[in-house]
């Protein structure tokens, strides 16, 4: 792809394209059944947003993923943050 993809990308989002790209990397080979992974990616997301989540939040998120245990569904992950 074009650099000039990349900047727009960056521009709009207000974050770098490398870390981006390794929190596609980390979901990809994420196992969504392992707690610890889950809250993990779910607070690397809550930083990357620049959306600061509550506990019982990142709770209700992680439980969740968890229930369905084989991918991330970010549209639910979406709802439960507004």
């Amino acid at each position: 792809m074009e650099n000039s993809f990349f900047k727009k990308v960056e521009r709009k989002t207000g974050v770098e394209f490398n870390e981006i790209m390794a929190l596609a990397n980390a979901i990809q080979y994420a196992n969504f059944k392992d707690e610890k992974q889950v809250r993990k990616i779910v607070r690397r997301v809550s930083k990357l947003a620049n959306k600061p989540i509550t506990k019982q939040l990142e709770d209700q998120i992680v439980q969740s993923i968890l229930q369905d245990g084989s991918s991330l569904d970010l549209n639910k992950i979406e709802k439960l943050m507004r």
